[in-house]
Order: structure tokens, then sequence, then C-alpha cells
């Protein structure tokens, strides 16, 4: 399981909860996240590290379940190395080399990330991270608070630590996935909520259509990071995709 960028492996409890005992789970932190330590160093591959997290649990292929920018780096793993990867599922997810998509200038997620631009000038971090969870916890549509108790603090907590936390260096470079996405031959489920951003709203359904053996799911009532709400259909979409391979 690949996190976000604006959460951590304790994102993915309520998918573990969900697939164990059926199935054995290995969730990781990512460089700068969490409880993860590194040496920071340029030309670091996030492929590399995913694969390092496999060979030391013993895993030769799994279901790489991932979200977000974890999304981005599981497309980079299953088409660097297809033989280690059973099938994907993929939440929100970014693809690297997907054309930009147009968002609606008099709408609420243009506003809210101008807002995020002037704290980040003005360096007014809790302001930042107030405006982020605002986008990618309640969704840029929905009431900011929508999510609340343990979820909404557990996601402020791990996405502070991400951006107060030393960057790790550049990362390598890697072909776009965008274009090669054909490529992709094994199970994958995609999966976007309702309330997530436009252009992933829009982007996501092409990239199922783009992956030959890819069906996509639409989430409802939920943004960015469903996991994190433990919201039910997002676990039962999970659990039974992963139960159908394994």
């Amino acid at each position: 399981m690949i996190h976000a960028g604006v959460s951590d492996r304790r994102s993915w409890d309520t998918v573990v909860g969900a697939l164990t005992p059926r199935h054995r789970c290995v969730a990781f932190d990512q460089r700068r996240f969490g409880e993860t330590l590194h040496e920071p160093g340029d030309g670091w591959s996030p492929v590399a590290d995913a694969l390092a997290v496999m060979d030391a649990a013993e895993m030769a292929r799994a279901v790489v379940i991932a979200c977000s920018m974890g999304g981005s780096r599981a497309l980079d793993l299953v088409l660097a190395a297809p033989d280690r990867v059973a099938g994907l599922v993929l939440i929100g997810t970014g693809v690297r080399g997907a054309p930009p998509f147009d968002l609606d200038p008099d709408g609420a997620l243009v506003q809210i990330v101008a807002q995020l631009e002037a704290a980040e000038e003005r360096g007014d971090v809790d302001e930042v991270l107030r405006l982020e969870t605002r986008i990618w916890l309640d969704g840029p549509t929905a009431p900011e608070g929508r999510v609340g108790g343990a979820a909404r603090a557990s996601f402020e907590a791990a996405n502070r630590h991400a951006t107060e936390a030393p960057g790790p260096g550049a990362e390598a470079e890697f072909p776009d996935a965008w274009p090669r996405l054909g490529k992709i031959a094994v199970p994958t489920l995609v999966m976007t909520g309702r309330l997530d951003v436009e252009d992933l709203r829009a982007m996501n359904p092409l990239l199922a259509e783009r992956i030959p053996s890819a069906r996509f799911h639409w989430l409802h009532g939920v943004a960015h990071v469903p996991q994190v709400e433990a919201d039910a259909a997002t676990l039962a979409a999970i659990a039974e995709f992963v139960d159908s391979i394994t």
C-alpha cells in the first residue's frame, strides 16, 4: 500500500482491517513521511524504495493499492517491474505525464488554491495546512469540517509532519506513464470520489479507459482519501477486488 502525499502509512489502517486475516498486508511510510528514516540525497527512486520494501517483506508479487501521489508511483512501479505486480487499486491517482485539465475559474477549487498560495507567500504554515485539509479531506465543494473526529486529527498530524520534515533530495526522473498505460496488463481498479478535485475527476475515468484490463468506479459522498474516512463502499470495493485476484 502506497500512501498519498498528504498522509502516511496510517491512512491504510482501515484497508488493512478490511483485508486481514484473509490477506497479508504491508503499508510503509515513504521518504519524508511518517516514521521512515533516510539519508537525504539526489537521485533516489520511489520505485526502488517500494521494491526494497517488498524484498524485505519477502513478497515476490503483490496487489498494489495506492492513492494520489502513491498512485503515480504505483504506475511507475508496474511499468518498471511488471513481474512484481499482480493487480492495481488506484484511488484519486495522479499520472506522470497526464494532460492538463482546465479548472472552472469561478469554482471552489480555484478560489481555495488562491488562498493557499497567498498563505504560502506569507509563510503561514497553519493556514496552508488548514486549506490543504479543506481540499484533500473534505473536498473543495463540500463544507469545511465535513470529516471530523479521529480521521481529521490523523490526517492533519500526518500532513503537518510531511510539510515540516526535511526533503529527501531530488527524485530520480522517470518517463511519462500516460502514453504507456496500454502496456499495463494486470487487473486494475480505478476509483475516484465524487467530492475530489475536478481535474482528477476528469482524468481518472480516462486513465481507466487507457489501461486494457481496468474498470472505473465512482465513490459517492467522499473526496480524495476515502480510506481515511473509513468509507464503507471504498473498503468493500477494495476487498472484493483483492479477493478476486488472490
